[in-house]
């Protein structure tokens, strides 16, 4: 018997199109088909690339044909999958950390830029503002924050949770603290290569007892390296900020800082850049401002990586005062200290809650290879 293509047609226009509310012809699904007595071959382009859809679609031409145009046809179906890209969006793999609500990471790209400063006024800032906050002091080499906290006599204690023994962090000014300082002397130097610092990393992660937390902070220790793929191997990074202060050298290694969380291998959303000692200004003259280190170095940064500005911090003194003796400056009151950590970690919040309305949540990173990582190129 010899069959008519225009038969064909018509017989597959009962099939609907997996996905597009069409039937097959309809939709452009059908690209061609070919006639010889018998034989029937049909080209089928299909969206849905799931192997259902497409066995399902196969064998529906088939009985389709069989039944409608000849029941001993010869019937071959060429079935392509032309699936739409997926948008490229800051997603990473993993899952989620019961109890702990968002893990922003405070990075820098090198040392001195006040990165740690920022990072524990940035916690108490949070928890003055009525968040549950916990710290972490991921820095095995140069832990500050007992420092900062005014608790670097404190030893973390030991609980039963559940049958299991956790550490208890410990808590000043609102804010959960752990730190490799807490359990190393002032004059003891960790000279550990990365995996045990890893594994004391992991630690002070899966081995303490957090409890309910709106934040926790990591506070990275300066540069792009090892300890940075270890967290964010660990841990389901929401997003991460970028201290820098405004001269040149310094923005050099925060563009590289930025590079590593937007690279592909890792993913991070960056939810902005902060610029540390942004001017001086002298207890005597308030309204005085001197752009030691350059003007708007960190802002200009941002643009160029179109990443948001979250805002400055000056260099004033009593900020440094206040670290050395454990008492962040952002609990000074009435201050213009105060009022920057407030637009600062106020910026932090915004951009944290857009990140989660416009991005899906996070996981930690899979790397299983270290191609791509060893140097992190502009894109």
């Amino acid at each position: 018997m010899k069959l008519k293509k225009a038969d064909i047609l018509k017989a597959l226009e009962k099939i609907s199109a997996p996905g597009e509310g069409q039937n097959l012809v309809e939709s452009g699904s059908v690209t061609n088909v070919q006639v010889f007595g018998d034989e029937v071959e049909v080209d089928v382009t299909i969206k849905n690339p799931s192997l259902q859809a497409k066995k399902k679609t196969e064998v529906e031409i088939l009985k389709i044909i069989h039944s409608e145009v000849y029941e001993k046809a010869k019937i071959k179906v060429n079935l392509k999958v032309d699936a739409p890209a997926k948008p490229k969006v800051n997603q990473i793999k993993g899952k989620p950390i019961p109890g702990i609500q968002n893990i922003i990471a405070v990075a820098s790209g090198k040392g001195g830029v006040g990165k740690s400063t920022v990072t524990a006024n940035l916690a108490v800032t949070l928890a003055k503002m009525g968040f549950k906050v916990g710290l972490l002091d991921t820095d095995i080499y140069g832990p500050s924050m007992p420092i900062m906290f005014d608790v670097a006599a404190e030893k973390p204690l030991s609980i039963n949770v559940n049958g299991k023994a956790k550490m208890k962090p410990i808590e000043n000014y609102g804010v959960k603290l752990l730190s490799i300082g807490f359990f190393t002397q002032p004059n003891q130097a960790v000279i550990w290569r990365g995996p045990m610092a890893a594994k004391a990393l992991n630690q002070m992660i899966f081995d303490a007892h957090w409890g309910e937390l709106d934040f926790l902070l990591l506070d990275l220790p300066p540069g792009t390296g090892d300890i940075h793929l270890s967290i964010m191997q660990s841990l389901p990074v929401t997003g991460a900020v970028v201290v820098s202060t405004p001269q040149e050298i310094a923005l050099a290694d925060a563009r590289k800082g930025v590079a590593m969380f937007q690279q592909e291998a890792i993913n991070v959303p960056v939810l902005g850049i902060v610029e540390n000692m942004a001017y001086f200004t002298p207890a005597e003259l308030p309204d005085n401002k001197y752009h030691i280190f350059g003007k708007n170095g960190a802002k200009n940064l941002s643009e160029d990586l179109n990443v948001p500005f979250l805002g400055e911090i000056p260099l004033v003194q009593s900020i440094r005062e206040a670290a050395d003796v454990g008492r962040p400056a952002a609990m000074q009151t009435a201050t213009p200290t105060e009022e920057a950590f407030e637009e600062l970690t106020k910026n932090v919040v915004q951009e944290l809650v857009r990140r989660n309305t416009d991005l899906p949540p996070t996981e930690a990173i899979k790397i299983t290879t270290m191609a791509g990582c060893s140097a992190v190129k502009k894109k």
